[in-house]
């Protein structure tokens, strides 16, 4: 498993990418989208599924960063 180093290395925050918003490895995936989806009740599943690009330690880092 990652360590919380790790993890928290998976968010960015770059100028001009989501206004400077902490996203997911660069992408235009923020972390507040995937903790809203996570307490409007979505499963870890599901936002994989829906998310092909995410794995599942991006939403263990965006867990974490919220911590």
């Amino acid at each position: 498993m990652a360590t919380e180093q790790d993890l928290l290395a998976r968010i960015t925050q770059t100028p001009g990418v989501c206004s400077g918003r902490p996203c997911i490895r660069g992408m235009r995936i923020r972390v507040s989208d995937i903790l809203e989806m996570l307490a409007a009740g979505e499963s870890q599943a599901t936002i994989l599924t829906d998310f092909p690009d995410l794995e599942a330690d991006d939403i263990r880092a965006s867990l974490l960063y919220a911590a």
